[in-house]
């Protein structure tokens, strides 16, 4: 994790999906902090064949996007090498960016951690949030973006992700 006290951007699955339906992946860069991807998120936008994941991956080498290692995924490909008829593959994701917002709360105290998340489940999970983290779901962060003048309309982008296949969740979290 950066040592700096500036803000670190950790998303989940989903605003990395779509995001990337929406072509505006690096959205998550327009604040100038740093982004860390957890090494089981990675797998889990990446291991199937999907409208995102070569864009994904292709994003996260082309930008050097830090890939943060995890016990989570340590743990999931050990329990696959192993065979394991009952490998736990739900929200592995959100437990391994739940491990780095620990770490960052033990390591770096003063950085805050923004997880972006976009599952409604997310939003009602009561996660252990350390201090010096928030989180925030994709139309918030778009949103602030917005309120910001970096992006002319949240809704556009929201448009974009919807007219190109995502399913966006319909839902709207308080921001």
């Amino acid at each position: 994790m950066p040592a700096a006290h500036s803000p670190v951007v950790l998303p989940d699955a989903g605003p990395l999906i779509t995001l990337a339906y929406a072509d505006a992946l690096d959205l998550l860069l327009k604040p100038g902090w740093p982004v860390s991807i957890m090494d089981m998120v990675l797998y889990e936008v990446t291991r199937n064949d999907t409208p995102t994941s070569a864009k994904i991956g292709a994003w996260v080498a082309d930008r050097s996007i830090p890939i943060e290692s995890t016990r989570t995924f340590a743990h999931y490909c050990d329990a696959v090498a192993e065979a394991l008829s009952q490998v736990r593959k739900a929200n592995l994701g959100e437990i391994a960016v739940q491990e780095a917002m620990n770490a960052l709360a033990l390591s770096a105290p003063g950085t805050t951690g923004v997880f972006l998340f976009e599952d409604h489940k997310i939003a009602r999970a009561s996660f252990l949030l350390p201090d010096n983290c928030r989180k925030v779901s994709t139309r918030a962060w778009l949103l602030f973006l917005e309120g910001k003048g970096w992006i002319d309309s949240a809704a556009d982008i929201e448009r974009a992700a919807i007219s190109n296949g995502r399913s966006f969740s319909r839902l709207r979290f308080p921001h």
